[in-house]
């Protein structure tokens, strides 16, 4: 910052205002293909009785909230209290 300039280094205004947010045609298509896939799946964000996705097998990394479903017909993050009808209990 040079001696003339009286700018505050923590101003907030925006360089260039670049609008409101608004999701693009691929969030849109995205959104009805998820929304599909979790219908198909039965999938719910809710756990059914004991069964969970943080206990069933295809629930990659147990230590994590949230982690890959590696179940061939998902394929997507989930979180570790969510539910579909693929769950299967993890074999000791």
């Amino acid at each position: 910052m040079s001696e003339t300039d009286t700018t505050p280094l923590n101003d907030t205004a925006p360089v260039y205002d670049v609008g409101a947010p608004e999701p693009k045609p691929i969030d849109e298509e995205l959104s009805v293909k998820l929304g599909h896939l979790a219908e198909d799946a039965i999938l719910r964000g809710k756990p059914n009785g004991d069964e969970r996705c943080d206990n069933c097998l295809y629930y990659l990394d147990t230590s994590r909230d949230i982690t890959y479903c590696w179940h061939p017909k998902l394929r997507i993050l989930v979180g570790g209290d969510w539910w579909c009808q693929w769950w299967e209990e993890i074999e000791d």
